[in-house]
């Protein structure tokens, strides 16, 4: 018996990095698969495929998820064709590596809307779902810098750290209808922001890592795909830093 067989589950941002890689690593353990992206449809079409080809149910959606309107209709219509939903992943994310001279309002506002607001319509949508059917796990895709002192955009820190105060607010308040809520926070991957960083710091981390490397996309799948399942029930309200021992 595989880890998630039978369970439904959503995945934002899921069309590349990261995101993708829990998709397939969802459905490798047993669960139909949907995802929204919001562009780079290439890339989706080949995650679908992906998920597809390990035998899983998948369905693709462009959709932003600041689109209030499109993502609650995302959402309903996943609840008509399957039932219900099982698992939310909250994964979509973005950052800009600008210091704090430099970062313009409009900057700011962007970061925060999609690493924010996006995680909060998102689980708004999924949570109704989730209430009338006494059940469900949601876990938000944090990062250690929402959880320590690094160098790092100020925005893209903040962000970080309202997902992982979400989290423990939004498990307080869904526990009372069997719904988990979890936040997993990686460290520097060896792909996705990670290829962003300037040399000094990526050289700086690696230094201070008791492991001496960047960790993967497909580590951090694996994990998640622990976090939403069974094996983890008794979690909840958690941030789980994985950083290869920072």
């Amino acid at each position: 018996m595989t880890l998630l067989e039978g369970k439904r589950a959503l995945v934002t941002g899921g069309s590349r990095g990261l995101g993708a890689a829990i998709c397939k690593r969802l459905a490798k353990e047993g669960a139909s698969v949907a995802f929204s992206y919001n562009s780079h449809g290439d890339a989706a079409q080949e995650t679908l495929e992906a998920v597809e080809g390990l035998g899983g149910t998948a369905r693709a959606f462009q959709c932003s998820v600041l689109e209030e309107a499109a993502t609650t209709e995302m959402v309903s219509e996943l609840v008509k064709a399957w039932g219900g939903l099982d698992i939310l992943v909250n994964n979509a994310g973005i950052t800009q590596n600008l210091p704090l001279p430099l970062l313009e309002l409009e900057d700011f506002d962007r970061v925060m809307a999609v690493n924010v607001r996006g995680t909060y319509l998102t689980s708004r949508a999924v949570a109704r779902p989730m209430i009338r059917s006494k059940s469900g796990v949601i876990l938000n895709i944090g990062s250690l810098a929402g959880e320590r002192a690094l160098e790092a955009p100020i925005h893209y820190c903040a962000s970080k750290a309202a997902v992982s105060g979400m989290t423990r607010a939004m498990a307080k308040e869904l526990a009372r209808h069997h719904i988990r809520v979890l936040c997993l926070a990686p460290g520097l991957l060896e792909d996705g922001v990670g290829r962003n960083l300037p040399e000094h710091r990526r050289l700086d981390y690696l230094h201070h890592c008791s492991l001496g490397r960047a960790g993967t996309f497909d580590e951090v799948a694996a994990f998640a795909a622990f976090l939403v399942s069974g094996e983890s029930s008794f979690m909840s309200g958690e941030t789980v830093v994985m950083d290869g021992g920072v």
